[in-house]
């Protein structure tokens, strides 16, 4: 393969999947040039507005980035979107490969009625609103309700429930947005029910984040013992070696179901078996209605099937979190049940044909799972493959980043480049020195433009 010319390749998204993707290749022999889109003038992703603002060392992925960021061969340009400020199509004609590294971008529905409801949320939009994200900023949440119902057993619900019930003094020195933080020293939520479909054995927690649940301020975690019996089934499944944190977290739940309940505080209550089938209320949300569940098949296989039992959830607020999907993508083939781009070891493919030079890596290949660095060998994959073609079939002449950059000019109000984003991080970090925080983002892309204007 001739390499008198650079490889360039285009990464869209710039959160975990599309940095490690980055790294792989400017780590790889080629002579490789990166650009990478992003939608929003500020990059990271989910890792800056995803994690929780009082887990800031989950944020340490952050200084990799910018490592990889400072690269001579790397460029960034945000506030672009693709397909407005320049299409699929003229990113082919430009570069000798794309990467979609964009998420899973769209919350899965309950589908019942009343999930629409003023009230009813996802957590998403909460996680957004208190993270900052532009997108989520002028959300509202009535936290005058006294009790919140979660759906859904994952560490994203963990992190909604901490953030409702952590003590705002314990919130003021991390990096969550000013107006949340405001919004949450006014709040009056004293219960808080996390829902699950399945039972505790099935909960889909991480130990650390169930026992942190166990131990905030002036809160008492609860369940009832009679939810933690466990059919032969699930015995069977905790007793697997490779079921090591469902064995810590029925640990966690029968050492929650033996301490007295407590009177006065701030509870958090943990409901196994039962699923929504209806969110009540006139004009918001009243009522969660819930049916019993009970669970049938092999270990491992359990699904969770209703029952003849109902009950009623009095709640004000309702938020669900049961999983995310990808979206499709104008000129790309979507499996719309999974929510990805369909892809063999990251090569999108179309049917049984491979589609040349178009790539996928992260949630948006496999779905919305594993943590943050589950995307460093995902996105190794994704490379190797891309690698791989190269390597077989020598690369025609893409111009790269001449080649769109004048549409994109004609296009786009403001391209915020790399230098752009540091001095937005700095003034980022300045306004939070001020604070006692470690950075006061800000939320609004208005106000990022006018500061590299």
């Amino acid at each position: 393969m001739d390499t008198s010319e650079s490889i360039h390749v285009a990464i869209v998204g710039s959160g975990p999947s599309g940095f490690y993707a980055a790294e792989a290749l400017l780590r790889s022999e080629l002579p490789v040039r990166v650009d990478m889109f992003e939608r929003l003038p500020t990059p990271y992703g989910l890792v800056r507005s995803g994690v929780a603002p009082d887990h800031q060392k989950l944020k340490q992925p952050i200084q990799v980035f910018e490592r990889i960021a400072r690269t001579p061969e790397f460029g960034f340009l945000g506030n672009v979107t693709i397909g407005i400020d320049v299409t699929i199509e003229e990113l082919k004609a430009a570069y000798h490969a794309i990467i979609f590294a964009c998420g899973a971008q769209k919350d899965r529905r309950m589908d019942i009625p009343g999930e629409d409801l003023d009230g009813s949320h996802t957590a998403t939009e909460f996680v957004g609103w208190y993270n900052g994200h532009p997108d989520y900023r002028d959300r509202v949440f009535d936290l005058q309700q006294e009790v919140v119902a979660i759906i859904g057993q994952g560490n994203v619900a963990v992190d909604v429930c901490r953030i409702l019930t952590r003590p705002v003094d314990e919130l003021k020195t991390s990096d969550i947005a000013e107006h949340a933080l405001d919004a949450l020293s006014q709040s009056r939520v004293r219960e808080v029910h996390i829902i699950g479909r399945r039972g505790p054995a099935q909960a889909k927690f991480t130990s650390k984040e169930l026992r942190e649940l166990t131990g905030l301020t002036g809160t008492v975690a609860t369940v009832d013992p009679e939810q933690l019996r466990l059919t032969s089934a699930c015995e069977t499944e905790l007793a697997s070696n490779t079921n090591v944190i469902a064995q810590k977290n029925m640990e966690l739940f029968r050492a929650i179901a033996a301490n007295a309940p407590q009177s006065g505080l701030r509870r958090i209550h943990f409901r196994f078996l039962a699923s929504p089938f209806a969110v009540q209320g006139r004009d918001r949300v009243e009522k969660l209605s819930l049916v019993r569940n009970r669970l049938t098949g092999e270990p491992f296989r359990q699904s969770a099937m209703a029952t003849n039992c109902f009950e009623e959830l009095t709640c004000g607020l309702v938020f669900r979190s049961i999983g995310y999907k990808g979206v499709p993508i104008p000129g790309l083939p979507f499996d719309p049940m999974r929510g990805v781009l369909p892809n063999a070891a990251g090569r999108i493919v179309d049917g049984e044909s491979v589609l040349p030079g178009l790539y996928v890596t992260g949630w948006l290949k496999r779905g919305p799972s594993g943590i943050i660095g589950t995307n460093r060998a995902d996105s190794l994959e994704t490379v190797e493959s891309l690698l791989t073609d190269l390597a077989k079939h020598p690369p025609r002449y893409a111009p790269g980043l001449k080649g769109v950059a004048p549409i994109i000019e004609r296009r786009c109000a403001r391209v915020v480049g790399l230098a752009d984003w540091f001095d937005i991080d700095a003034a980022e970090v300045e306004r939070g020195t001020s604070r006692g925080k470690p950075r006061e983002k800000f939320t609004r892309i208005e106000e990022m433009l006018s500061l590299v204007s």
